[in-house]
């Protein structure tokens, strides 16, 4: 999958196609149909494939104020839900949910892209529901609550990319930025979504029981980016430009790992991506639930620097887009 300026394929309706092979590549647009259930399977795997298989829906939702995360995981034997907000004055998080529980019972994610799903513990709740043009996400806790509505009207280009992964085959889907509309509270205070944008990100794939990635993702109308290095190398690499979206090749992190402060270098090898992550503050978790572990670590801060139009070649300048650098590791 070599860069090229060209727009991406459509994507297919299924992830695997008769003859049992997966449709491996970078698309736009939504894989209809999110089964592996064609997929041929060595004998060996086939029998714990439903303990490596993992899903997951989660939203970031981008204010000049704030930043809120929620995300639903359902991971074979485990599932979790983490919920923060980060509040950029006080460059901290103000609230935050975390928790881990059994999957069906306490967490359930459909197969669709941007679609169902839910984490429940005794009252608290965290909740993503597809209703035709709009997803609608709600969290329920005592720590913080959310409502939120994403217009999915007119999406623009989503990215959908099927790949290898590091165990048998990986699906995700990644949208640009998307209008917002509901509030969220945090520690007694209302913070209106107004002005806010929204980027969705939806999983499902059959995956190693360790699993490490390092993410950079940012989004605002017109522009946004991801880039990942670890498990999907970089079949998910992409970039959104004017209302079109590109491939990217390899990217590259470079931190000072003594200060947690010190900003990051974050480039593609193409050359199209030149950017520095200035770090606002950050929140972390491990969570452990009957032989699964899941570290993470996020950053919130800003990207600045330039990127290159893959097409025309022109330089964008790139002036405090706010987004994260994920640091994951898991053995689930």
């Amino acid at each position: 999958m070599d860069p090229s300026p060209s727009p991406l394929p459509p994507a297919p309706e299924r992830l695997v196609h008769e003859r049992g092979v997966p449709a491996f590549g970078m698309y736009q647009g939504v894989v209809g149909s999110l089964s592996w259930a064609r997929l041929q399977t060595p004998p060996l795997k086939r029998l714990t494939r439903r303990l490596h298989h993992k899903r997951w829906q989660s939203v970031t939702f981008a204010h000049a104020r704030y930043l809120v995360a929620v995300t639903v995981l359902e991971a074979g034997w485990t599932g979790a839900a983490h919920a923060f907000v980060f509040d950029r004055e006080a460059g901290r998080v103000v609230a935050e949910f975390t928790a881990a529980g059994l999957p069906g019972r306490r967490a359930a994610v459909e197969d669709r892209a941007f679609g169902d799903a839910t984490f429940r513990t005794g009252s608290r709740c965290v909740a993503f529901r597809r209703a035709e043009t709009r997803l609608e996400v709600t969290v329920n806790a005592p720590e913080l609550k959310l409502a939120a509505h994403v217009d999915l009207s007119e999406p623009g280009p989503v990215l959908a990319t099927i790949a290898p992964a590091n165990w048998l085959a990986h699906a995700a889907h990644k949208s640009g930025a998307l209008p917002v509309a509901g509030y969220v509270e945090a520690g007694g205070v209302h913070l209106p979504l107004d002005g806010a944008t929204a980027s969705l990100d939806s999983a499902n794939g059959l995956l190693a029981r360790n699993t490490r990635w390092c993410r950079a993702g940012a989004q605002r109308p017109g522009l946004g980016f991801n880039l990942a290095t670890g498990f999907m190398g970089r079949a998910e690499n992409a970039l959104w430009l004017d209302g079109a979206l590109f491939r990217l090749a390899e990217a590259s992190f470079a931190v000072d790992a003594t200060d947690p402060r010190s900003p990051w270098r974050v480039r593609t090898a193409d050359g199209l991506v030149d950017l520095e992550f200035r770090p606002e503050g950050e929140r972390g978790d491990a969570l452990r639930h009957l032989g699964a572990e899941q570290r993470s670590l996020q950053r919130v801060g800003t990207f600045n620097g330039h990127v290159v139009h893959p097409a025309s070649g022109q330089t964008r300048r790139v002036d405090a887009l706010l987004g994260l650098v994920e640091e994951h590791a898991s053995r689930w």
